[in-house]
């Protein structure tokens, strides 16, 4: 998802070491040195920006305090900065400068998006052998071939076309449109869509581009209307997804719409008026693609843990959608054990692409990553993928029958 924000904030760092008990040491690092992480995020955004970013700063803090809790990485702590970005590539740049030359280059470097600063920060981070893990998707960032120590958490639009489509097929939809908006991320979902359609033995009923800063998508939903559409596969972030169910209700098109995870992360979904249109005829229609985790479930343990921690570093702005970064320690932990040490971001790297590792490691907002040597995507199945009607959130989840 392509997310950029207004407004420029100041610099905020947070440092973050607990205690824990011991686990496997780095001869080369020693027990005491800290395993160091650089954040950057849009935390004084504006809008759905703002709130994600907030959301991915709270998960990035959990994961550090449980995986410290757990012995923290090859048997160092986690010390955690985080850095205001604003959401500008140009700042996450010069902040990530910045922290590679003040002699505390980091270990680990982590995102809050949007996909324009994955794209930025690659070539610096591969030039200073640096690990990281994206939560946005960006051109080449699964490519181990161009980047080969960086593995993107969040699944692509190629993860989520493939759901979608397999999704409409089940419901016997025959003539699926497709609307995106004009961002990267939109442009390659639209494609993909299209892809995806045509695997499953289900006809793109049309594929429509808006632009992501229109006030009216009627014309776009008339020509899909045109084509034949018996339901819509729906890209729209933030301000977007209000303006394409504003158009769809002046058309008075019944149709149904199944939107990806663009839409799961615009709280408007889940908010009754006047904040939001939840319960209201706009979304009568509307299933929207989630993960697992962000749907409530009392018996799922390591994702209450991770909610859980996360709600006792303060409130959860938006969907869990944003949580990616949770999984990050986790993961690298399970890498760290296999390798016998946390300082070769290498050999880490190796790790991360061994089944062991990733069965090992206890993820949370994914159950199972399947990064390759060909591919450093998650690779999520799709029973990592859920379609459902808009509830009220609790904590970033769907589902919870506490926030009624």
């Amino acid at each position: 998802m392509n997310r950029r924000p207004i407004l420029l904030a100041a610099v905020a760092v947070t440092a973050l070491a607990l205690t824990g008990c011991s686990g496997s040491t780095d001869s080369e690092a020693g027990a005491d040195s800290p395993y160091r992480v650089l954040l950057t995020g849009g935390l004084s955004a504006q809008g759905a920006l703002a709130a994600n970013s907030q959301t991915a700063s709270l998960a990035t803090k959990a994961g550090v305090q449980v995986q410290n809790a757990a012995g923290g990485i090859g048997g160092r702590q986690i010390e955690l900065t985080t850095v205001e970005d604003a959401g500008d590539a140009t700042i996450a740049v010069t902040k990530l400068r910045e922290a590679i030359n003040s002699g505390k280059k980091p270990d680990l470097y982590l995102n809050s998006g949007p996909s324009s600063i994955a794209a930025a920060v690659l070539p610096i981070l591969k030039q200073n052998n640096i690990l990281s893990m994206s939560l946005s998707p960006a051109p080449d960032s699964t490519d181990p071939a161009k980047f080969p120590l960086n593995f993107d958490l969040a699944p692509g639009a190629t993860d989520t076309a493939r759901g979608i489509s397999e999704y409409a097929k089940s419901k016997g939809y025959s003539n699926v449109g497709v609307l995106h908006g004009s961002t990267a991320y939109g442009e390659l979902f639209g494609a993909q869509m299209t892809k995806e359609l045509e695997k499953v033995g289900v006809k793109a009923a049309g594929n429509e581009e808006y632009d992501a800063a229109a006030l009216d998508m009627t014309a776009q939903l008339q020509a899909l209307k045109n084509s034949g559409a018996n339901a819509i596969a729906l890209d729209a972030y933030g301000a977007p997804l209000g303006y394409v169910l504003q158009s769809l209700e002046r058309l008075g098109w019944d149709v149904p719409l199944i939107g990806n995870t663009s839409v799961s992360a615009t709280n408007l979904i889940a908010n009754e008026p006047p904040a939001g249109v939840l319960g209201t005829p706009q979304v009568k229609n509307l299933v929207t693609q989630v993960f697992t985790s962000t749907v409530f479930d009392p018996n799922n343990d390591l994702v209450n843990t991770m909610v859980n921690t996360m709600a006792s570093l303060g409130s959860i702005p938006s969907t869990l959608i944003l949580a990616d970064n949770y999984d990050a320690f986790p993961l690298v932990a399970a890498a760290a054990e296999k390798v016998g040490s946390s300082t070769d971001p290498k050999k880490l790297a190796e790790a991360l692409e061994t089944p062991e590792v990733q069965e090992n490691a206890k993820t949370a907002f994914l159950s199972r990553y399947n990064f390759t040597a060909d591919s450093h995507g998650p690779n999520p199945n799709t029973s990592e993928l859920k379609f459902i009607s808009p509830t009220k959130i609790l904590n970033g989840q769907f589902g919870n029958p506490a926030a009624s």
